[in-house]
């Protein structure tokens, strides 16, 4: 599986961002997926995750209520849409895939693609 993040940029705390994985060479649908981030000088971490179907997406308390993550099975797309992010957001994000959500979220994904700098200012 290929994955290929996308969208990060600048943004304003407080304004709002969306971030864009495309995912191509498997069945797209039969993966679980997430976002992990890694900020300058720190481990990386897991963000949100979400299973195949795109329903109960599961966040990291660091984002919970701010950011939500959704799929689009048809388009083999994954999105992050980042409201209210804060200057401790700022980080690369990757997306990643494993046919089991618990994978993700413990940060073993199978597949991991490029990631997508997002710098928040404040």
């Amino acid at each position: 599986v290929q994955l290929q993040a996308s969208g990060g940029g600048l943004a304003q705390a407080g304004g709002s961002l969306r971030l864009s994985c495309a995912a191509s060479g498997r069945t797209f649908s039969n993966l679980a997926m997430g976002w992990f981030r890694q900020a300058p000088g720190k481990e990386c971490e897991f963000v949100a995750a979400t299973n195949r179907g795109g329903s109960s997406p599961y966040y990291a308390d660091s984002v919970k209520g701010r950011f939500t993550m959704s799929r689009d099975n048809a388009k083999n797309m994954v999105y992050l849409q980042m409201d209210s992010p804060r200057v401790e957001d700022t980080a690369v994000y990757h997306c990643g895939a494993h046919q089991k959500m618990h994978n993700i979220v413990i940060l073993r994904p199978e597949y991991w693609g490029q990631g997508t700098l997002v710098t928040v200012s404040s």
